[in-house]
């Protein structure tokens, strides 16, 4: 999408604390070309009538969620999201496939704007940034990063191209992957491919962390981080992830509950509507969805 700057934008951003006063959201969809018109005034004929007989195209395209008849159809993938999260703080979101996760965090930074409401990033309007300067101040960490064709410092100065070699390696030592890089053949001058080499899932993963701690951004995004890797290696990385975490903002998505127990709040979205709200013990005594969750009697899909 194409999103403008405005004539005289923010390039500072004060600090991490976000609010979302009534957003909402849906993704456009794509008007289908319309097909060339045949010639012959026969064949506009036959494809009239079969049109007629079959109430029009079909498609396998999910459709919204399902309304009364008669009732306006809600294709939101957000719907008056309120949330109000003071910088510094940390907070869970859970909920299913589709649910308006990954999109109520691609605002943030500017991805997307929202159709109504207000998302605001240190007190400004995200549309008051310059968008390169407010997605400076954003870190990502996804469930699969890239790295790309260079040595470990060059991918982690990818976070910061001025960083110092020290500045890398004060990161990684944050990040908890110093010690897995100091074994690699050359250190922290060991050539990686695109794919990453030797690299394990888990080793890739606390790259992407230190890398993000370069960057040394106030908001950061977490986005299932370590939903792709065994649970003895999420210990390590989870570690990594709690230091990166320290005096910043952050988002949490979550597939495994135990990435977001210690959060000061959990988000629990479904149908791009926060269900329920509160800490993890709050969660756990009303016995909602996230009990159920956390109970093992619902999965997410």
């Amino acid at each position: 999408p194409d999103i403008a700057d405005p004539q005289d934008p923010l390039f500072e951003v004060p600090d991490g604390s976000i609010d979302f006063e009534q957003v909402s959201f849906t993704y456009k969809r794509p008007q289908p070309a319309k097909p060339p018109q045949p010639r012959s005034r026969l064949m506009r004929k036959m494809m009239a009538s079969q049109s007629e007989g079959d109430g029009g195209p079909a498609t396998d395209a999910p459709g919204p969620e399902a309304a009364a008849p008669g009732a306006p159809v809600d294709d939101r993938t957000l719907r008056d999201i309120d949330l109000h999260i003071k910088s510094g703080e940390t907070v869970g979101i859970v909920g299913g496939t589709g649910s308006g996760k990954s999109t109520l965090v691609s605002l943030v930074s500017r991805l997307y704007d929202a159709d109504a409401g207000t998302v605001r990033v240190g007190g400004h309007d995200v549309r008051a940034y310059d968008t390169s300067a407010l997605r400076d101040q954003v870190a990502v960490v996804l469930q699969q990063n890239e790295l790309f064709s260079g040595t470990v410092l060059d991918n982690l100065r990818w976070g910061d191209e001025n960083a110092t070699e020290e500045e890398c390696r004060e990161a990684c030592r944050i990040a908890c992957a110093d010690e897995f890089i100091e074994r690699l053949p050359q250190g922290y001058l060991t050539p990686l491919s695109e794919e990453g080499g030797s690299l394990s899932q888990g080793q890739r993963q606390l790259l992407a962390i230190a890398r993000a701690a370069v960057a040394d951004p106030p908001v950061m995004i977490m986005d299932e981080a370590t939903s792709s890797i065994d649970t003895r290696t999420e210990a390590i990385v989870q570690a990594g992830m709690d230091a990166l975490m320290t005096n910043r903002t952050v988002f949490v998505i979550a597939h495994r509950l135990s990435t977001v127990q210690n959060a000061n709040a959990i988000m629990v979205l479904d149908h791009g509507r926060i269900i329920e709200r509160g800490t993890h013990d709050d969660l756990i005594k009303l016995k909602g969805t996230y009990y159920q969750l956390y109970t093992g009697a619902l999965e997410l899909d």
